[in-house]
């Protein structure tokens, strides 16, 4: 299959700065506008918060063939703009589907504000979002939640809906966006079209997706730091190697650089996710979302990208492109140290991070990222079977972080991820082949908000011949909410009581606790 090239990475860029800088432009300019129903139909979103600025992100909806738009937003001290802190205009250009990503600079650190779009005479749905605390600063709470995979056709939002009430301070949404299948046996809710594979039909899934209300008013609740996993491309696809779904395409790099294109476009990301790949510091990469934030000297904030830059998979079943499970035994490949997980910068990067880590004295380091920490063999008894498109399949790359953890002594180590539709509780260990080692950290791997699994009928075998895990849930759908203070971590596995319907209600599954300078999970 041959795919319309989307734009060069050059023009994106070019059409990203113009739609970020600040516009000084006649009223006329904006007033233009032309949509049949509401433009602000997608919603509004803010992320990439620091403790100076963040990032608002929308969406315009409008009839094909609209040129450019500029598009004023405002921020305020209140939810009735009385007490406006900033205003300015970004131009939505039709280059980037007409989304906006004013980044507001100046802002007072630790600090919640409303937001808000106008063009035209369309006022957009009013956000809340807030600067993090100054580095250094101390604070006495971070309560943040981590979710993932979103398939639309397995089930409703009802998770988000809930996720409302949490009281949060942040969101890490960690892969799986948006699924690039055309249907599912037995689907809930449809989606509209068939394989996505243009950055046309990226557009229209993603415009789905934040249709969905209870999304739309997650996204407005609070900050969002986001990544990408394979969905957002496609299923299993790992580097420039193309995955195992859809139709086969001539040229995959086209491919991802639609999927890619259409991820900047619709999340609250800054023009700099573009322009550090320009610059030469993500070689090869079309976007760099790795990142590390400082949270006042609570927390660091570590997202990683465990999908653009990583080797591909090895021995898979019958030589087809993706993922399986194997025997390592079998797999001569299975133990290459050249093979990563991140890629070789950003595992340099990293490590680097982590060096400075005890530096800014913070009391907890968590990282972001898509899957399953923690070795996990499914075979019981003797021999070995594990899954080669996870951290399972790049082992040695695994050991260097592990390492980097206990070389710079990096405080309270935890690792949040998703990607695996299960909920996994465990302790991060020195060597997984050695049940005496060292825990030298902690992992809460999410369910998904929709995606199903397998059940829990192999749930008790599984733990039993991975001991450095203490808990698992392949049933259940929702999120995690991870509280830190200077003395404990609390985390909290929140699940819908059916996914299936609308108006699901929520409980608690489970909830473990972390004293901080002992990395011992106990369930509570």
């Amino acid at each position: 299959m041959t795919l319309p090239a989307p734009a060069g990475r050059r023009q994106v860029l070019r059409w990203a700065v113009a739609g970020s800088a600040a516009l000084v432009l006649p009223a006329r300019a904006w007033a233009a506008l032309r949509a049949d129903s509401n433009p602000f139909g997608l919603g509004v979103a803010s992320g990439s918060p620091t403790p100076s600025s963040v990032v608002l992100w929308t969406r315009l909806l409008v009839p094909a063939g609209q040129g450019p738009i500029a598009v004023r937003w405002e921020v305020a001290h209140d939810e009735k703009f009385s007490r406006v802190v900033q205003a300015g205009q970004s131009l939505a250009l039709p280059g980037l589907a007409h989304s906006v990503h004013a980044e507001v600079q100046g802002l007072e650190a630790d600090r919640w504000y409303f937001y808000r779009f106008v063009a035209g005479d369309a006022v957009s749905a009013v956000g809340r979002t807030r600067t993090f605390p100054a580095p250094g600063a101390a604070v006495a709470r971070l309560r943040l939640a981590y979710a993932s995979c979103q398939r639309w056709e397995h089930g409703y939002y009802s998770a988000w809906r809930h996720m409302r009430d949490e009281n949060l301070d942040l969101v890490m949404f960690l892969g799986d966006y948006i699924y690039e299948y055309p249907n599912a046996a037995n689907a809930v809710r449809a989606p509209t079209g068939g394989w996505v594979v243009t950055l046309d039909d990226y557009r229209q899934r993603y415009a789905l997706h934040r249709s969905d209300a209870d999304l739309q008013a997650m996204h407005a609740a609070c900050p969002w730091l986001v990544t990408w996993d394979d969905h957002e491309v496609q299923n299993d696809y790992a580097g420039l190697t193309q995955g195992n779904s859809g139709p086969p395409v001539e040229n995959f790099a086209v491919r991802r650089a639609a999927g890619y294109q259409a991820f900047y476009e619709h999340m609250p990301l800054p023009v700099s996710v573009l322009t550090r790949a320009m610059a030469g510091l993500a070689a090869g990469a079309d976007m760099r979302l790795y990142s590390r934030q400082p949270y006042g000297r609570l927390a660091s904030l570590g997202m990683l990208d465990a999908r653009q830059y990583k080797d591909a998979q090895v021995c898979t079943r019958d030589g087809k492109a993706g993922s399986s499970t194997l025997d390592p035994a079998t797999c001569p490949a299975w133990d290459d140290p050249a093979r990563s997980m991140l890629g070789r910068q950003q595992e340099g990067w990293l490590d680097a991070e982590l060096a400075r880590a005890a530096s800014r004295e913070s009391h907890w380091n968590v990282l972001g990222q898509q899957s399953l920490f923690g070795r996990r063999d499914f075979k019981r008894g003797p021999g070995q079977v594990f899954w080669n498109d996870g951290w399972d399949g790049y082992a040695p790359a695994r050991t260097r972080l592990t390492d980097a953890l206990q070389k710079h002594q990096v405080a309270n180590p935890v690792l949040l991820g998703g990607d695996v539709h299960e909920n996994w509780v465990g302790h991060v260990r020195a060597d997984y082949a050695d049940t005496a080692s060292a825990a030298v950290g902690v992992e809460f791997c999410g369910t998904s908000i929709t995606s199903r699994s397998a059940g829990n009928a192999r749930i008790p075998e599984v733990l039993a011949e991975n001991p450095h895990f203490l808990f698992a849930d392949s049933e259940r759908r929702g999120y995690g909410v991870a509280e830190f203070t200077p003395q404990r971590l609390t985390t909290t596995l929140r699940v819908v009581s059916d996914v299936t319907q609308q108006d699901s209600g929520i409980e608690t599954l489970a909830q473990f606790s972390v004293e901080a300078g002992r990395p011992v999970i106990e369930r509570r």
